[in-house]
C-alpha cells in the first residue's frame, strides 16, 4: 500500500514539474527579447548601399534575416553568394530576408555587383564591417561570416567560414 502511494505521490510531482515547465516555457516564449549590446548597435546601424543612399539596418528586424559579411576579393565568399541568392529567392515568401554587408572597397563592390548581380540588398562596411562582425561573435574577424538573426532581432547562429547547402536547411528550419 505504501508503495502505490510513493508511485502516486511521484506521478503527482512530476505532472506538477512538467506543468511548470510548461508553463515557463511559454512565458519565456512571449516575453520580449533582451538584446545583448551588440545585437542593439547591429540593429541601430545604418550603412550605405552601393548607390550611397543610407539603408538603417532596422529596417530588416521583424523577419528571420541571415547577414553575410564578404569581400570581392575573398574567394569563398563570392563563391558563396550565388547560394545565398539562391536561398533568398527560395525563402523570401516564408519571410526569409538576406542581407549582404560588403568589408570592402566601395568602387570594388560596384563593379563587382554590375557584373554579378544579387537578388538580396547589400550594404557598403568598409572596415566597419570587421568591427561590426567582430562585435556579433567574429573574433577572428576572417571572411565570410555569417549571422542567423531571429525576427526577434535575436542572433541564433554564426558561422564563420563559406556556407553550404547543408548549413542554409539547417538554418531555415532553426528560424
Amino acid at each position: 500500500m505504501k508503495r502505490r502511494g510513493l508511485i502516486y505521490a511521484g506521478v503527482g510531482v512530476a505532472a506538477a514539474l512538467a506543468g511548470a515547465g510548461s508553463a515557463y516555457w511559454r512565458w519565456r516564449l512571449d516575453a520580449p527579447a533582451v538584446a545583448s549590446p551588440a545585437e542593439s548597435a547591429f540593429w541601430a546601424s545604418s550603412l550605405d548601399g552601393p548607390d550611397g543612399q543610407p539603408v538603417p539596418l532596422a529596417r530588416f528586424r521583424g523577419k528571420p534575416l541571415l547577414v553575410n559579411f564578404w569581400a570581392t576579393w575573398c574567394p569563398p565568399c563570392v563563391e558563396e553568394l550565388p547560394l545565398l541568392s539562391r536561398f533568398h529567392e527560395e525563402q523570401r515568401s516564408r519571410g526569409w530576408q538576406v542581407l549582404g554587408i560588403a568589408v570592402d572597397q566601395p568602387s570594388a563592390v560596384r563593379q563587382w555587383l554590375q557584373r554579378s548581380p544579387l537578388a538580396f540588398p547589400v550594404v557598403l562596411a568598409g572596415l566597419e564591417g570587421t568591427e561590426m562582425s567582430k562585435s556579433l561573435g567574429n573574433q577572428a574577424g576572417g571572411l565570410p561570416f555569417s549571422v542567423l538573426f531571429s525576427s526577434r532581432g535575436e542572433v541564433l547562429a554564426r558561422k564563420l567560414g563559406q556556407l553550404h547547402p547543408a548549413d542554409l536547411q539547417a538554418w531555415a528550419r532553426q528560424a
